[in-house]
């Protein structure tokens, strides 16, 4: 399924339509998918608390309905910040698509698990969706996942998260009428994620700092 997105800087654009186009089953699109900044900004705590296991801090709610299953195909770190980081990347995916199928751009959630370029990427995304009157449904498959510790200074923490996406079977559906529009697997339906996670000290939670989409991402195709 493609359309045509709305005027915006030409990276994030392109990121923009290949999100688009793989999350509706779709290809065919040439232009190199990648996106990548930083920025500085803060997370939004909601009212609502789920998607994690820590008890120190009340949480978004990051569900999805029933018709998108989102699966992290992910062994857990033995290391506990890399476990932590991991764990909170999985929360920013889920933010951002919790985001795209309540139809809020402007959703708590991904404000709660992203801060600079990583929070505008996710509220590009949702926007992108919204205005185009699109949701999702289907199964969306991440794995694949590698983890790198970057530097620690004496009030914050780093963790580069990496891992692949299989969009092959997650489709666009319209929602006004809930047509769903299917395509065949192609290049286009893989993408690989790197996400730099942060994390104040003594704040159980990291947030996704900035984060780099590879589109037709080979491979992640294996």
């Amino acid at each position: 399924m493609a359309r045509r997105a709305p005027k915006t800087t030409a990276a994030a654009l392109t990121v923009a339509a290949a999100l688009l186009l793989t999350a509706c089953g779709g290809g065919g699109n040439d232009a190199s998918d990648d996106i990548e900044g930083a920025g500085k900004g803060a997370g939004r705590p909601s009212a609502s608390a789920s998607g994690s296991t820590s008890t120190d801090v009340e949480r978004p709610d990051v569900s999805v309905p029933k018709d998108l299953d989102l699966v992290f195909d992910f062994e857990k770190p033995s290391d506990q910040d890399s476990a932590a980081a991991l764990e909170d990347a999985t929360n920013y995916i889920r933010a951002l698509n919790h985001g795209i199928t309540k139809q809020d751009p402007n959703d708590p959630a991904f404000q709660f698990y992203s801060s600079g370029q990583a929070s505008r990427y996710a509220h590009s995304q949702i926007k992108e969706y919204v205005d185009g009157g699109w949701t999702l449904t289907g199964r969306d498959r991440y794995y694949d996942a590698e983890i790198s510790p970057g530097d620690e200074s004496e009030k914050v923490k780093t963790v580069s998260v990496t891992f692949c996406e299989d969009q092959s079977k997650v489709f666009g559906k319209e929602v006004k009428s809930e047509k769903v529009h299917r395509t065949k697997e192609s290049l286009a339906s893989y993408q690989k994620f790197t996400l730099l996670m942060t994390s104040v000290k003594d704040n159980p939670v990291w947030r996704a700092q900035q984060v780099t989409v590879e589109g037709k991402a080979e491979a992640c195709r294996g």
